[in-house]
């Protein structure tokens, strides 16, 4: 069953150059506005996010993405206040993995980084990851993502086993 204050939420959020923005649950219609979001992105911000050269998403992909349940999968998009013709900024997501466990994963609009956008997003995640219950969140980092591993460690996450050496494992105790 769907957490309907996940379903639901809504904010506002002040960025780092003082403009307004809404961070929301995504929904259904935010389709199109997912998929430019990935075209306005470069291959590098790409490669950062899925580990792997990428120029698009598949269909599969797509429909992992849209497909959200609020339940083991709970999504987030930065719109701006204008509501931007459905622009979306950045997006931020975490799966259930196991009972209490949930893995993390966000991604900007190249236009969009350094704004504050990932920080907003994890500290909403985190809020909704403890409404539900959830006991850790865990996330996935290429050594050369700098600025992905500094908004984790201000958030207080810590290194975890790593069971990849190409990526460095975060984990955040919530309790």
């Amino acid at each position: 069953m769907p957490d309907r204050k996940a379903a639901a939420y809504f904010a506002t959020e002040t960025l780092r150059d003082g403009s307004l923005v809404h961070i929301r649950a995504q929904r259904a219609k935010d389709r199109d506005g997912l998929l430019a979001a990935v075209k306005r992105t470069s291959r590098d911000s790409l490669f950062r996010r899925f580990f792997s050269a990428k120029s698009g998403l598949t269909e599969q992909e797509i429909s992992y993405f849209t497909d959200i349940d609020f339940n083991k999968h709970v999504a987030l998009v930065v719109i701006p206040t204008d509501d931007g013709a459905g622009e979306i900024l950045g997006a931020g997501r975490y799966v259930t993995t196991s009972a209490g466990q949930a893995e993390l994963a966000f991604m900007v609009s190249d236009t969009y980084q350094g704004k504050g956008i990932g920080s907003l997003l994890l500290q909403h995640l985190i809020t909704l990851a403890r409404q539900a219950g959830l006991q850790e969140l865990h996330a996935e980092v290429l050594p050369q993502n700098a600025p992905m591993l500094a908004i984790f460690k201000k958030a207080g996450f810590q290194s975890g086993t790593r069971l990849d050496p190409q990526l460095i494992h975060l984990v955040l105790q919530l309790n």
